[in-house]
């Protein structure tokens, strides 16, 4: 079993504004940093709890609005990738 890492409270505190304040899912900050979902998760419990971040409903508009824009960038690139793949059979039936 590893040994815990420990993340010094800037770094904790940075991670969980990447979440609260730019609209990263919980998920891309931890593939991006490395902590798990569950401990950015507590983070974030315990900085809201502290008064350190707004609380869950008081999300400020930036976040929401990054959240609207990664989840429309998600969806055009599958619709980007469905019409590559249409092009490219199409294609090939004109040969």
């Amino acid at each position: 079993m590893s040994k815990s890492k420990k993340y010094n409270r800037e770094f904790q505190l940075q991670t969980c504004r990447l979440v609260v304040d730019q609209g990263y899912t919980l998920k891309e900050a931890s593939d991006r940093l490395g902590p798990c979902t569950w401990t950015i998760r507590g983070w974030i419990k315990k900085y809201q709890a502290a008064g350190e971040l707004p609380a869950a409903g008081q999300i400020v508009p930036e976040a929401e609005e990054m959240k609207r824009l990664r989840k429309q960038i998600k969806q055009l690139e599958l619709e980007n990738e469905i019409l590559k793949k249409a092009a490219a059979y199409f294609a090939k039936d004109s040969l």
